[in-house]
This record gives structure tokens, C-alpha cells and sequence, in this order.
């Protein structure tokens, strides 16, 4: 086995245009491909789990800052080093930057060959983690998917298998699921397993966009354009070229831009704003959407024929209440990683009773809200809100009582109520059944379908 060729990459991320331009200049020198970039929303595009590199990012700038970029980065891969620079002498923000899991931090100004130094030893880290991924997958250890989508349920299991198969593919995809249930983590998962994975992975957000400016925002202006276009502008849909444009919550995307985006997705081309010009685009779509859009279609919300460009292939993300049976494992992953971001000495211990009640309970919020709770246990603040207390423990008894209602309810669905094919898949005598429906209080004249369907003992 040979292992993938690592050609180190560097985002600079500063709004000093000199200070990028002699930082990108001693870099290159050294033999780094380096990008520059004065924003830090920007150097989000470009952010993988794979991302075979490290970040330099000042601190303070306009927009997101440099502290805040590097908590979204690690929400991507937190082992993607990011070196800090400040110009401003600032030991506590420094210290806080290495405690929050900043790789380093560099003061202003710097030297070039300290600069060099201090991104060779951030790459040599970023090499060998990259190369400890492969290894592990080589060996049996789970693979980068089964990390990041977490779950030993049947549907997690046939989730990250369809992901694999789809992500090399060129096809547009549509991903839909609840709220907090990971659809943006499965757009990322399908761009970095794709021929698309070096190059730009572009989110937009359709449900925060102003109105005023959503055909700017993804198609760019010319000069002149309007009132207030003082430049010309890239559209989003142009900065993704040769990668990946996530359309999150599509589904809030006002109907007259749906009728202008039917063409980028059908013909690939992007006319900016105050131009005739039409660009070719080279980028793979994927749309998420809350709800199954054929709800929104039917109710005139949505365009049919987009949906139907769109919806090429379908992944549905199960909500946490569809595989319960995943909450206690992810939570106690998502526990460990609170306790890391937080730099918690030791993991706080779960008991078992809590950690039952935690599988039991609803979560709406999905994986968002699981984290949420997970942050709040690691810093010692317990599982409460203030509107909601943790459900009283449950008897072992209720607890198997419960499952096996789920189960028994779940065939009889399956059959149409009809009770022989039911003990049959169960492995129950009919007697056993029929005493187990009536002890659970199940009625079973709910799941009949039609009077010809039943056999003799339905």
C-alpha cells in the first residue's frame, strides 16, 4: 500500500494586503502552494476534512475574527492546525487562542524564516496525522466516515455505505432531514470522497441571504450594476468553480431566484448581474432541505421541475429519534470532544442510569441539541435547561415493557396486522403473542390494512 502524496497547501487569512503578499511570497519560496484571502467567511470554502494543510489566520479582523474561524475549522477536522498572528502584543488572547486549540501563534511582525519554521512543523503534524488516517482504514479502524457520522444503527450503517458510493460520483444530490441531524456534515463527507475534493466547498445559505441581495450574492455584478455597486462582484456560484456549492435550506430560496437558479443547475452557466455574458461553470450541486420537498411543490412553495433537476439522488439523514439506539455512543463522543474543546482535565464520567435516560428522552434539536447537552455536562453544568429537567429514571421492566411494544408494533405495521407472519419473524408460539399484545395494551385492529390481506389467524 502507498500512501497518498501530501503537497503541503497554506491559508493566509488577513485583511493587510502587504503583510499577505510578503507572507505568500516567502512561503512559495519554500515550496508551499499558499492561498490568500482577505476574509475569513472565505477561507471556509476551502476547508475539508481532508484538507492536506494548515491555516495562518490573524486574530482581529473585520467580520468573523481569527478565533472564531478556528472554531468553525475544527468543527470540520479539529485536527487541522491553525496558527494564530497578532499585532497587538496580546499574551491573554494569545494563551487563550493555545488553550481553545490553536497549532501556535506568531506576534507581529514577524520574520520570514520564523514564520517558514513555524509552518514547516505545522505541516510535518498535519502529514502525519493525514497519514495515520489511511494507515488506520488500511488496518480495519474506522475510516474518516464512520467518524464523523457516528452511528452503529442500521440506517447510519446504510447512510455512510450510500455516501461512499455516491460522493466519487458526479451527480447532484438532494439531502433531507431535520433540523441538528447532520445534513451540511453529509454534503461535506460527499465533496471530500469526490474528484472535487481539493477545491472549493461553497455553503449558501438561502434562508439568511437578504432578499435584496441573493442574485448577487450567488451571481455576481458587474460594475454599475445597481446603486451601490461600486466594483465587480464574484458570485458564489463562480468562486466554487471546480467544486462543490451546497444550497442549505433550499427550500427558502423566494420562487422567482428558483426559476434563475433552474438554469445554473440545468445548464451550468451564471449570468452576473449587469451583463450579457454568459459563464460556463464547473461545480457539483447539493441542496438540503428540512422537509420532503414534494410537500412544498404540491403546495406552490417550491418549482416541480427544479425539484426534479435536483433530486438526481436523495439522502435522507435520520432524525435521532429514528436510531436511539446511536444516542448514548454519540453522545459519549460528543462528551469527550466538549471535554478536549474546553480543555477539561478529565472526561466527566456518565452513569449509567443517566445515560439511559439521555438515549430516552427526546431531542427535537437532533445532533445539534446532543452537542449542545454534551458541552454543558463537560463544563459541569449538568443536563438541565431552563424549561426542561431530566426525565426520572425508568424501571428495567418499563424499558423492556417499551421495546418490545416498539418491536411488536413495528412488524405488525409491516404486515398489515396480520398476527402469523408476525410470531413467525419474532420467533414467538401464538400463544406467547397474543399474551404479549394483551398485556402491552397493543391494538392490533389499527395495523390492519384490508380484510383480504389477513390469514386465518389476522
Amino acid at each position: 500500500m502507498s500512501l497518498p502524496v501530501f503537497i503541503p497547501r497554506v491559508l493566509i487569512v488577513d485583511d493587510d494586503a502587504d503583510l499577505r503578499a510578503s507572507t505568500v511570497q516567502a512561503l512559495e519560496i519554500a515550496g508551499a502552494a499558499v492561498q490568500d484571502l482577505s476574509s475569513a467567511e472565505r477561507a471556509l470554502d476551502f476547508i475539508s476534512f481532508g484538507f492536506p494543510g494548515v491555516v495562518l489566520s490573524d486574530i482581529r479582523m473585520p467580520g468573523m475574527d481569527g478565533l472564531t474561524l478556528m472554531s468553525r475549522i475544527h468543527e470540520i477536522d479539529r485536527e487541522i492546525p491553525v496558527i494564530l498572528m497578532t499585532g497587538h502584543g496580546d499574551v491573554q488572547l494569545a494563551v487563550r487562542a493555545m488553550r481553545e486549540g490553536a497549532h501556535d501563534f506568531i506576534e507581529k511582525p514577524f520574520s520570514a524564516s520564523q514564520m517558514t519554521e513555524l509552518v514547516a512543523r505545522a505541516l510535518s503534524f498535519r502529514r502525519l496525522v493525514l497519514e495515520n488516517r489511511v494507515l488506520r482504514a488500511a488496518v480495519g479502524q474506522a475510516d474518516d466516515l464512520e467518524q464523523r457520522l457516528i452511528g452503529r444503527s442500521n440506517a447510519m450503517i446504510d447512510l455512510r455505505r450510500r455516501i461512499r458510493t455516491i460522493g466519487p460520483a458526479e451527480t447532484d444530490v438532494l439531502i433531507v432531514g431535520e433540523t441538528g441531524a447532520g445534513k451540511e456534515v453529509v454534503a461535506r463527507a460527499l465533496h471530500d470522497l469526490s474528484p472535487r475534493a481539493r477545491r472549493p466547498f461553497v455553503v449558501i445559505d438561502c434562508a439568511a441571504i437578504p432578499a435584496p441581495l441573493i442574485e448577487s450574492e450567488l451571481f455576481g455584478h458587474e460594475q454599475g450594476a445597481f446603486a451601490g455597486a461600486m466594483r465587480a462582484r464574484t458570485g458564489k456560484f463562480e468562486h466554487a468553480s471546480g467544486g462543490t456549492v451546497l444550497l442549505d435550506d433550499i427550500a427558502a430560496l423566494p420562487p422567482p431566484l428558483q426559476g434563475k437558479l433552474l438554469r445554473v443547475v440545468e445548464d451550468r452557466v451564471v449570468t452576473r448581474l449587469g451583463s450579457n455574458e454568459a459563464y460556463t461553470l464547473d461545480i457539483r450541486i447539493i441542496a438540503t432541505a428540512r422537509v420532503p420537498l414534494i410537500g412544498e411543490v404540491d403546495a406552490g412553495r417550491f418549482r416541480a421541475d427544479l425539484l426534479y433537476r435536483l433530486n438526481v439522488v436523495t439522502l435522507d439523514v435520520p432524525p435521532l429519534a429514528d436510531r436511539r439506539e446511536d444516542i448514548a455512543l454519540l453522545f459519549l463522543r460528543l462528551l469527550a470532544e466538549a471535554a478536549a474543546r474546553h480543555r477539561v482535565d478529565t472526561v466527566p464520567e456518565v452513569p449509567p442510569a443517566l445515560l439511559a435516560n439521555i438515549a430516552a428522552r427526546e431531542w427535537p434539536g437532533n445532533v445539534r441539541e446532543l452537542r449542545n447537552a454534551a458541552d454543558r455536562f463537560a463544563l459541569g453544568l449538568g443536563l438541565q435547561t431552563d424549561d426542561e429537567k431530566t426525565p426520572a429514571p425508568q424501571r428495567l421492566a418499563d424499558r423492556v415493557a417499551a421495546f418490545e411494544r416498539r418491536e411488536i408494533e413495528a412488524v405488525l405495521a409491516a404486515n398489515g396486522g396480520s398476527l402469523k407472519p408476525v410470531y413467525e419473524a419474532l420467533g414467538l408460539s401464538r400463544k406467547s403473542l397474543y399474551e404479549k399484545i394483551q398485556k402491552l395494551g397493543i391494538d392490533k385492529t389499527a395495523f390492519i390494512l384490508d380484510a383480504e390481506g389477513r390469514d386465518q389467524d389476522g
